[in-house]
């Protein structure tokens, strides 16, 4: 598909929309929203001002309840998440849901660790949820009056396009963070640190990457500089993901990788210059949500991207969370648009979601099975899944475009 960037950034080239993004590493910390009147709006200074009334919620992840708040209800208006994961090994984060909208999140929280997120919602249903706890989801009851504006689907699209734009610039703030760590631990000494920094980067990168490759300044492809492949460039000019990815995995080496290190937080720098304030249709999240799925179909299931980490069930992983997300920014549009083909697709994205889960293991540090261990009835099935989703999700652009 075609980006284009309505900013004062350098113009986009044509390509697919390949990572939006959330779940595992979405970062949405502190961050303002301007996700509009109709809907949630995610930041730490969220409902703040003289007459802001602000509501706190004590979250305490423990290993035997799981994911407990003290209170599920609350009037409309800005609520202050406060958590404390006490013992639960297997959580590391704390999301809650507007349907399948990330509205808040809060990440990198192992046991013994505190944080908190502030968000602004009308009234509605939500859902506190904490990916591995023993009880993962709880509900969140908002009631009230629902936040006043137009309700109307032009509004709701606004609010879809405004949303998605606060998504790529949350992950690559993530994604800068994840890799100035990985480039820490190139310097050192630790080859596991190392291959671990390098799993937990990935998922931020893989549901941005079609912004990314939007953009060509001269004859400069910043995704090329990122997440180009072996032989996708001139030996000379090979850095990035993949470089570091092949030292780590294949050669099991840190020796000279610093510099690569370097090289990636400042394309990554780049990177967030480049998608700041950047602007995009509805037509273009349809898109991107459908040619997300098609590189899981053409290139991920086929293994050809991670050659030496063999982590490829979590890049799949990535752009299937990444093209949910964009579809749920226009879900409430297309809600009233198409009812029906919204539910289909919605289904489809929940059967997709429980395909991918029966691949999941702790034994791996991708979280996931490496790709040497899935057998072709794995790979059939997996595609099988996402090729139920692909065929309504095509028709969601022509939808919202002639809304």
């Amino acid at each position: 598909m075609t980006i284009r960037a309505t900013s004062a950034l350098p113009t986009a080239r044509p390509t697919a929309l390949a990572g939006l993004g959330l779940l595992a590493a979405l970062g949405l910390t502190a961050c303002s929203s301007s996700a509009g009147d109709d809907g949630p709006k995610a930041g730490g200074d969220a409902g703040r001002g003289p007459s802001a009334e602000r509501r706190v919620a004590n979250v305490e992840i423990t290993a035997a309840k799981g994911c407990v708040p003290d209170k599920a209800t609350f009037t409309a208006g800005g609520i202050t998440f406060k958590i404390k994961n006490k013992d639960a090994t297997a959580v590391s984060e704390v999301e809650l849901l507007s349907g399948a909208r990330i509205v808040g999140e809060k990440e990198n929280l192992p046991p013994g660790f505190t944080g908190e997120f502030a968000v602004t919602v009308p009234a509605g249903k939500y859902t506190l949820y904490c990916p591995g706890a023993s009880t993962e989801r709880r509900p969140i009851t908002v009631t009230g009056s629902a936040a006043t504006g137009s309700t109307d689907v032009a509004a709701l699209l606004k609010t879809a396009t405004q949303g998605y734009g606060e998504y790529v610039e949350t992950q690559v703030a993530s994604l800068l963070t994840a890799g100035q760590r990985l480039a820490t631990a190139l310097r050192g000494q630790d080859l596991a640190a190392a291959q671990q920094a390098y799993v937990d980067a990935r998922p931020f990168y893989e549901k941005i990457e079609p912004v990314a490759e939007s953009f060509v300044v001269g004859q400069d492809s910043i995704d090329a500089d990122l997440d180009a492949r072996e032989g996708d460039v001139p030996a000379a000019k090979w850095r990035g993901f993949h470089r570091i990815e092949k030292a780590l995995f294949q050669k099991k080496s840190l020796t000279g990788l610093a510099i690569y290190g370097d090289q990636l937080v400042n394309d990554v720098k780049r990177l967030q210059k480049l998608t700041a304030g950047l602007a995009f249709q509805p037509t273009e999240l349809a898109n991107g949500a459908q040619e997300l799925l098609d590189e899981v179909a053409a290139s991920k299931i086929t293994g050809e991207e991670e050659r030496y980490s063999r982590i490829d069930m979590l890049d799949i992983d990535d752009n299937v969370e990444g093209a949910d997300q964009a579809f749920a920014q226009l879900q409430p549009a297309l809600q009233k648009i198409d009812p029906a083909l919204t539910k289909t697709i919605a289904d489809r994205f929940g059967a997709l979601d429980r395909v991918i889960d029966e691949y999941r293991t702790t034994s791996n540090p991708s979280g996931f099975k490496l790709y040497g261990e899935l057998t072709a009835a794995d790979k059939r099935k997996v595609a099988a899944a996402v090729k139920a989703v692909q065929e309504p999700l095509s028709k969601v652009a022509s939808k919202v475009a002639n809304a």
